[in-house]
């Protein structure tokens, strides 16, 4: 993708920018960055990253232009590039904190999980938000991007730095795995599955 030129704002224009063009934004953004990251303080802690960087980097920004694509495509590299550290790393376990909880008077001493509660548990939550959430993340992106949040495929290519041919191609890849993994809900629901 071409390096778009960079402005010179002045502190009052960037701070216009902020605030009237990229605030607006922040609840889409919270939504699409819980959706990656399937955890509330994660979400948060990449929406902040993402008004940071957006700040930063104000002057790559061009007025005119579709600030919420904008504002997506940070959210999105963040996502992948903290991803791709975080998959390098070893998992960390704190036993120090796991000792403290089985030595606290709050433990339940029936530590052994009853395994058809287990079983279970993960079956009785949304069905359609686990199936989106077992997409990979490619797949994934694409459906929130496209359904959930609206944008078009020209943005949806912008965002994701693929080609439009690519985004379609990957919609509909993603929403057929996406029918696949509803089926037999689909079916328990009483639709037919035709």
């Amino acid at each position: 993708m071409d390096e778009a030129p960079r402005n010179q704002y002045s502190q009052g224009e960037k701070d216009r920018i902020f605030h009237q063009e990229f605030m607006p934004h922040v609840n889409s953004m919270h939504n699409f960055a819980y959706r990656l990251t399937l955890d509330a303080d994660d979400a948060k802690d990449l929406v902040q990253d993402t008004y940071l960087k957006a700040y930063r980097f104000i002057d790559s920004f061009q007025q005119g232009t579709n600030a919420k694509a904008w504002l997506f495509r940070i959210l999105k590299n963040s996502f992948i590039n903290d991803y791709r550290k975080k998959s390098k790393e070893p998992s960390k376990v704190d036993y120090q904190e796991v000792e403290s909880y089985y030595n606290s008077d709050d433990v339940d001493r029936q530590i052994t999980p009853d395994l058809r509660v287990e079983a279970l548990k993960d079956m009785i939550g949304d069905e359609i938000s686990n199936a989106l959430n077992s997409l990979d993340v490619d797949f994934k992106t694409v459906i929130i991007l496209a359904d959930l949040e609206d944008f078009k495929y020209d943005e949806m290519a912008t965002i994701l730095d693929i080609p439009i041919g690519t985004v379609r191609s990957r919609l509909h890849r993603a929403r057929n795995l996406l029918k696949e993994k509803l089926a037999n809900y689909a079916k328990s629901m009483g639709y037919n599955n035709s």
